[in-house]
């Protein structure tokens, strides 16, 4: 079981990876091709203002999933400056179970909200459908949600005396 859950975390690091340098080169290229036809040739894509929108919006959701998988997300860490070893633990513990909880919340209501466009066909860059482009959002509040109740584990055992298992 360890071994799967070892081989779907790799493959999901290389997957958040890829998925980020795609998504960066083309936000870039995408930028930089539209700056020069406006500059250069006075013209330009129309859609390419909402896919570059729509690039940030990807590029910040699977960031944060990034982020949160390495345990470098953004804290405002005062407290850890003065208490003791427990006490950090269970602090982060509460944190991480709040921002568990947040995110669970966020996806669920995301969640709602994408049916809403399915239901009423929303589009976005001319005739896509906006679910598509937006299913980022639950997707990863969910993601996060699950990565943070493994920070809560980790720091649920940091608690108990025992080290946490490396998410390798």
């Amino acid at each position: 079981m360890k071994t799967l859950l070892s081989r779907l975390d790799r493959a999901g690091r290389l997957a958040e990876n890829a998925a980020l340098l795609v998504l960066l080169s083309s936000l870039i290229l995408l930028a930089v091709g539209q700056i020069i036809l406006r500059e250069v040739f006075e013209t330009g894509v129309i859609w390419a203002d909402e896919l570059v929108r729509l690039l940030v919006l990807w590029l910040a959701m699977i960031g944060s999933v990034a982020a949160c998988r390495d345990n470098r997300h953004i804290r405002i860490d005062a407290l850890s400056h003065v208490l003791p070893e427990r006490g950090i633990a269970a602090v982060r513990l509460v944190v991480d179970l709040f921002a568990a909880g947040v995110c669970a919340v966020l996806a669920w209501q995301a969640w709602r909200y994408l049916r809403l466009e399915v239901e009423f066909a929303d589009t976005v860059l001319v005739d896509v459908p906006a679910w598509i482009a937006h299913v980022v959002v639950p997707l990863s509040f969910a993601i996060l949600a699950y990565r943070f109740l493994v920070l809560a584990a980790e720091d649920g055992a940091g608690l108990r005396g025992r080290p946490a298992e490396p998410a390798e």
